[in-house]
């Protein structure tokens, strides 16, 4: 009995083979087996036998789940998600809200479509708070003024009953709590200085220009605290996928603000954020603004090739490859890489490369159809900052040793020393290197 409860295995033998009895072998060595039907395994030269783990001919969908185990999941999805609702409903009432309730005045300095478009935003967050337009064109003030529109720009959106518009700096800036500056990048020095005795030296300055200034490779973090001629001008950098039409439309964005300065970036979290405008904060003021001037040149490069219908795949190379130059000129000059996967890098870049609403995208478009620089720039009443910023992508290129060819591609263009379809050539024939 002792010996039917060892491990016994059944050989049949090929039938070529002459002995007629199937050969058994015990293992006396082997553990005990509980007392079970015994288990025979038959094994034929020739062929296999069928594993008793896998389903053999059957119509059922491996990957189907059970009704049961469907249920089981869809709850467990439920419940994740009630939980994130509570979280955030509870998190939202323990937001601050003093930073907004104490601003009596905001001022925006630029009378632009983004410009308008933050200041109607502002102005909606709070009816008594005073939001003051500095402009330089009387007609486009006159028509906020009388009609609240900004019949440049924005003809078509009221704009907020506590909007008003002023060509007067000291009346604009005299007693502004926060000062959103929207004047283009290459106009943003010479402007500073004009306004500077009447800024405050404690009044914040929250950024929404991108790009880089020509001559001097400046930031905007650089630019205003020399024009104003104060190394300590509070400063935040704001920036993000977020088209002027779509906020004005209230449409949901996010954006973010970075400062080195972590209560001013809460602070102005809670002066902007809203239901349809969430704001990241981060301390990665020089990836933020690196990102979002060079998505400028990007965007051109995109529209080039939309504008020689070179096809997706061509796109697709391109702004990936364009990304990268990006982030390793950030990382050389002290941003972050996480800095170019979020919203101030790829938001920004895929909403600038892809939507035909990009003024950037639009001059690369006309270039690739075969248009010339200048006309298509004539043709503008918007600045299309990465003509301009791609002028120091070379120079950048060279102080900090990086390969950009896709970006120093278009400066190229820009200066005329390349056509559209050259320089495709010319990328195509780079060596084929390891991707980095």
């Amino acid at each position: 009995m002792e010996a039917l409860l060892e491990p016994v295995f059944v050989f049949k033998l090929n039938p070529s083979f002459t002995s007629k009895n199937p050969c058994t072998v015990h293992f006396p060595n082997l553990p005990k087996i509980p007392s079970k039907p015994l288990v025979v395994a038959t094994c034929c030269a020739g062929t296999p036998s069928p594993s008793p783990l896998l389903p053999q001919d059957s119509d059922q969908n491996p990957l189907q789940l059970s009704p049961d185990r469907t249920r089981d999941r869809r709850k467990v999805v439920r419940i994740a998600w009630e939980k994130l609702v509570r979280w955030s409903r509870s998190w939202r009432s323990k937001a601050k809200t003093e930073v907004l309730e104490r601003t009596k005045k905001v001022v925006v300095l630029g009378g632009g479509s983004f410009g308008t478009a933050m200041a109607a935003h502002v102005a909606n967050m709070k009816a008594q708070m005073e939001v003051s337009m500095l402009v330089r064109d009387p007609a486009v003030c006159r028509s906020i003024n009388e009609n609240h529109f900004n019949y440049k720009y924005f003809p078509e959106h009221k704009l907020p009953e506590n909007v008003t518009a002023t060509s007067d700096a000291k009346t604009a800036l005299l007693g502004a709590d926060y000062c959103l500056h929207a004047v283009p990048v290459q106009f943003s020095t010479s402007f500073l200085e004009g306004i500077a005795e009447h800024v405050d030296p404690g009044l914040p300055f929250i950024s929404l220009s991108k790009g880089l200034e020509l001559n001097t490779l400046r930031m905007m973090s650089q630019i205003i605290p020399q024009a104003l001629k104060n190394p300590r001008q509070p400063f935040i950098a704001l920036s993000g996928p977020s088209f002027a039409l779509e906020l004005m439309n209230k449409l949901p964005t996010a954006m973010v603000v970075a400062s080195k300065d972590k209560k001013l970036a809460h602070a102005v979290q809670q002066l902007l954020s809203c239901s349809h405008l969430r704001i990241s904060t981060s301390r990665d003021v020089t990836g933020v603004e690196i990102a979002g001037a060079l998505k400028n040149v990007l965007a051109i490069a995109a529209g080039i090739v939309e504008g020689m219908n070179l096809g997706n795949n061509s796109m697709a190379a391109l702004v990936a490859q364009g990304c990268s130059e990006i982030r390793w000129l950030a990382t050389k000059m002290g941003g972050k890489p996480a800095t170019i996967t979020g919203l101030s890098g790829t938001g920004d870049i895929m909403l600038t490369c892809f939507v035909n609403l990009s003024r950037n995208k639009r001059v690369g478009v006309r270039l690739g159809s075969g248009e010339e620089l200048e006309d298509i720039l004539s043709s503008m009443n918007q600045v299309a900052e990465g003509v301009s910023t791609a002028g120091a992508v070379i120079a950048l290129a060279q102080k900090y040793n990086v390969k950009m060819p896709v970006l120093t591609a278009v400066a190229r263009i820009m200066d005329s020393e390349l056509t559209p379809k050259k320089a495709v050539l010319e990328l195509m024939s780079l060596p084929q290197v390891e991707e980095v």
